[in-house]
Formats: C-alpha cells, structure tokens, sequence
C-alpha cells in the first residue's frame, strides 16, 4: 500500500497570506502615487478693469515686518505673487493722460498656534499729469485656515488652498471698490460700447513688438 503524504494546510494557508502582503508593498514601491500640482495664479478669465489712463504700474516691493512667524513664502504661489498676477490681468491702460499706480500694502501668512491667518491689503491710486493724486481705491482681504500637519507637502497644499481663497475674496472686492471709487474714470465693459480710439491702443504697444 502506498502511503500518500497530506499538504500542510496550515503551511500553506501562511504562505498565501505572507504572498498576498507582499504583492501590494511591490506595488507599491513600484508606483508611487505623483507629488500633488499646484496651478500658478491666473485671473484672465475675470472682468478687467480698463482705466482712462497711459499706463499702469505695479509696486510688488512688500516685505514681511514683525515678530510674528510669517511663513508666506512657503506657499506655491506666494500672496504678493498673486496679487500682482490679478494686476496685471485685470488693470487696463484704456489710454489718456496719467498712472495709475497698484501698490500691495499687506501680503502676509501668519502661523500662530494650529493657525494660518492670512491677510491682504491692496491700493490703486490715480495719478494725472501734473502728479496729483485724483482718486483713490483700497480693497483688503483676510481668511484663517486650521494647520494640517507639518509635512512640507501638507504645508504647501495647507497654504495653496488658504492663497485661492484669499484671492476669491480679494478679485470681489478689489473690483467692487474699483468702481465705487473710480467710476467716472472706467471705460465702459458694455459689449455694444465703442472700443477705444486706434490712437490709444498705440500708445500701449510699440509697433513691431509684443504687449
């Protein structure tokens, strides 16, 4: 009679398990989920603000002042970024005599405590020929965000999202105090409205180069 010798189930049963843990770790290691993106600042789509004026200068020179832990220079895309961004994007030389000039007053991120505050201050000022300063317009905007962890890449996401909706609120009321403050001097964005004289768009663009 021939003997036949029974598996190890018991053997067998903690191979297949050690197998099917090992399978997803090789996985795993072999790929990685991507590093997460983070789109640049971009606010072309939105109403741009055309101004009766020859030019429009941008002032980005703020700096971080104070004690207080300011970590705005760890975001993708810092405030002061994109509060130029949303300058240059929505502020239109429409033509005619003068600057006006878009300063940023307050660009800052604030870590305090399990605590972002973030803060942003804008000016747009109007500025004639002969240096007067003819009107005015001061738009400001601030939001707080719980810290998510302490991971570079959770700062980084933590701080993007705090950026977006900093700039949400600061589009809506940079553009409402805009026109509070400088209606008489706005193009009008009616689509039935004559466009600006040839002239004027000239003066923006040297011929043969670029805007």
């Amino acid at each position: 009679m021939t003997l036949r010798r029974q598996p190890n189930t018991l053997m067998t049963r903690r191979n297949t398990l050690l197998l099917s843990l090992l399978l997803p770790l090789a996985a795993c290691a072999g790929d990685a989920p991507p590093a997460p993106s983070f789109g640049p600042a971009n606010y072309d789509y939105l109403t741009k603000l055309p101004l009766r004026v020859g030019k429009i200068e941008i002032d980005d020179n703020w700096v971080p002042r104070g004690e207080a832990r300011h970590v705005e220079y760890l975001a993708p895309t810092t405030p002061l970024a994109a509060l130029a961004t949303m300058a240059e994007q929505r502020l239109v030389a429409a033509g005619g005599q003068g600057v006006a000039r878009f300063s940023v007053q307050d660009a800052s991120i604030i870590r305090s405590g399990g605590q972002y505050l973030g803060t942003l201050a804008v000016r747009l000022d109007l500025i004639d020929e002969d240096g007067n300063d003819v009107a005015h317009a001061i738009a400001k905007a601030a939001q707080t965000r719980e810290v998510g962890g302490d991971d570079p890449e959770q700062v980084r996401a933590d701080l993007y999202a705090l950026v977006r909706g900093l700039m949400r609120d600061m589009n809506v009321e940079f553009e409402y105090q805009v026109r509070r403050a400088m209606a008489d001097r706005l193009e009008s964005t009616d689509p039935t409205a004559p466009p600006p004289a040839p002239v004027q768009t000239e003066e923006l663009t040297a011929p043969g180069k670029a805007p």
